[in-house]
């Protein structure tokens, strides 16, 4: 029953072809805290609190956080957060990568809606290719993603969005006077 519940919200995530952010605005705590990892990037305010703290009330953090969280700040770090419980501030969030960035309370939202736009004007197959290659760089050894690199590079340099791109490109670089 669980695996049906609650963990079908990590599978989404993890296989999300777009990029994911959180803007993160106070205390997120257990399964908040579990749910701002499972996205890409995160944002958040000087109220932020992170608390992996699953074990102070006697279960495990089964909705997979222990797995995206050993990914973003390394096994020992993980360990730390998760076998004490202990809460982190937002200063010492961003020093261990937990958060993007720390943005003034007022303009968090305006921050991470900049990024996401940022994020959204980029060519769409090449946005989606690249997630996937970020998300398999974790798992596959070197030879083996290069090998997917060329693919997808070779999918990319066959496509619209590539010659439009480069035109684009070309165009700012032809009226800024550095044609080469």
């Amino acid at each position: 029953r669980y695996r049906r519940g609650i963990q079908r919200i990590p599978l989404a995530l993890h296989q999300a072809e777009i990029p994911l952010i959180a803007a993160v605005n106070g205390p997120a705590i257990g399964a908040g805290f579990d749910l701002a990892c499972m996205c890409d990037l995160r944002i958040g305010s000087p109220r932020t609190v992170f608390g992996e703290t699953f074990l102070n009330l006697g279960i495990i953090p089964g909705d997979g956080g222990a797995w995206f969280l050993q990914r973003l700040v390394g096994y020992q770090r993980a360990a730390e957060l998760t076998l004490t419980g202990r809460l982190v501030k937002a200063e010492e969030a961003l020093a261990l990568g937990l958060l993007l960035e720390v943005a003034p309370e007022a303009e968090l939202l305006e921050r991470t809606h900049a990024l996401a736009r940022r994020i959204a004007g980029q060519p769409p197959k090449a946005l989606r290719l690249t997630k996937r290659l970020l998300k398999i760089a974790q798992r596959e050894n070197l030879p083996d993603f290069l090998d997917r690199c060329a693919c997808f590079q070779g999918m990319c340099h066959n496509s619209e969005e590539h010659l439009v791109a480069v035109n684009a490109f070309l165009a700012r670089q032809h009226s800024s006077g550095k044609s080469s």
